[in-house]
């Protein structure tokens, strides 16, 4: 997030032809190393990612996906929340192309149309833990729920 709350950094999906997200606008993150909590992970990711430091992670939801994608894998994601950083954001990645985006503009950009069921849960004001169940049948949602605690 930036300073004031009101951005949003995301990777815009255009540098592989083999990316299952070319042409989408994703948050950054990844998968797990051997041996890594989660906490660690999503360190190293931002940084591997964006060359920016945390000094401030919220845990927003936890998300089961069924099915996800071309390949109908199973995929469960922790979502954060990065409120605080040190550095200044590398403008591109092996993935793609950084950039703010304005959070209240966020729903309008191309992505996975599951992505703009939680979006909203991620930037509110509640503060509880969301957890959520989004099966997928190849590109497309079939139903979402999710509780919080």
């Amino acid at each position: 997030m930036s300073a004031d709350g009101s951005q949003t950094l995301l990777v815009h999906r255009n540098k592989r032809e083999d990316d299952q997200h070319l042409g989408k606008y994703n948050g950054l993150g990844g998968k797990m190393e051997p041996g890594e909590d989660i906490l660690s992970c999503i360190r190293r990711e931002i940084e591997e990612e964006s060359g920016l430091i945390c000094t401030e992670i919220t845990l927003r939801g936890t998300i089961n996906w069924t099915g996800f994608g071309p390949n109908g894998e199973d995929w469960f994601g922790f979502i954060f929340r990065i409120d605080r950083f040190t550095g200044t954001p590398q403008s591109v990645n092996h993935e793609g192309e950084l950039a703010w985006h304005p959070v209240k503009d966020i729903l309008k950009l191309p992505m996975w149309e599951g992505d703009r069921y939680f979006l909203p849960l991620v930037f509110d004001d509640d503060p509880r833990v969301f957890h959520g169940y989004m099966p997928y049948a190849g590109d497309k949602p079939i139903s979402w729920h999710f509780t919080r605690l």
